[in-house]
């Protein structure tokens, strides 16, 4: 891995555990109540470094994996959990050279997390309804891989006057009322392809199970929520975590079917 450079996202840990994500800025400063490190200490310093706060307490210096980016990073809108946004993945089964419709874009935490399945060959079309929430999706991917990757176009503006454009194989949601955009991804999904939606309450997966049903354009259609909990261990002591991440949302997702009368 390179050495930290300006501009980088930087997580660092005190000897505590703690974690506290930055982006390296010459001549900024990181502080905290154990004193002062600046991040002109950390450019340049190797990924796992132990660097010496001005207290002289210890921080080691780690690249934030994607999951940790998305829970520290600051929002505007609230983000799509690390452990939702695996279940996204795979039950989409978003895959290298996927075409992927998304709304909204929100924070940029799921957008960043397609864009890596799809892979260079493939393509994210992200659309956000607020130009600020688009403005800090923007800002939030481009910190955390230093520039807008070739295989994420960013749009402002409501989903469903895009999505005429595209054929998508994958169209995936974080929206308020999804149930809208059902009836146009019915008839724009290619055959086989999969729309995935993530609602927080029930009447809101109610109100989209029902719009599936009504355009009988869909088969596997199936609604679920994530749970996630940490064990603490140490030692002999083996026991579940006392906090847990519960609920977030569910995830509905249900696969197109070939138009009948294409046969």
């Amino acid at each position: 891995m390179a050495r930290f450079d300006a501009g980088d996202a930087c997580l660092l840990f005190d000897r505590k555990g703690r974690r506290y994500l930055i982006e390296l800025i010459p001549g900024a400063q990181f502080q905290h109540h154990h004193g002062v490190l600046p991040h002109d200490e950390i450019i340049g310093a190797e990924e796992g470094s132990t660097l010496r706060s001005s207290q002289g307490k210890p921080l080691v210096v780690l690249r934030p994996r994607l999951a940790d980016y998305a829970l520290k990073m600051p929002r505007g809108a609230a983000v799509v959990y690390p452990k939702d946004s695996g279940a996204n993945l795979v039950w989409a089964d978003v895959q290298p050279g996927n075409l992927v419709v998304e709304a909204g874009t929100g924070s940029g935490a799921l957008t960043m997390s397609l864009a890596r399945a799809v892979g260079a060959a493939g393509r994210v079309i992200s659309y956000e309804a607020r130009e600020d929430h688009a403005a800090l999706a923007k800002k939030r991917i481009k910190g955390f891989f230093g520039e807008i990757p070739v295989n994420i176009e960013l749009r402002v503006g409501p989903i469903e006057e895009g999505l005429e454009e595209h054929t998508p194989d994958r169209v995936i949601l974080d929206l308020p009322e999804p149930w809208h955009t059902v009836p146009i991804a019915a008839k724009q999904l290619a055959p086989g392809g999969i729309f995935c939606c993530y609602v927080p309450t029930v009447p809101q997966v109610q109100e989209v199970r029902r719009a599936i049903d009504q355009t009988g354009s869909f088969l596997d259609v199936m609604s679920f929520e994530m749970m996630m909990r940490e064990w603490a261990v140490e030692g002999r002591s083996v026991r579940p975590s006392h906090r847990m991440i519960g609920h977030t949302g569910f995830i509905t997702v249900a696969r197109k079917l070939e138009p009948a009368g294409d046969k």
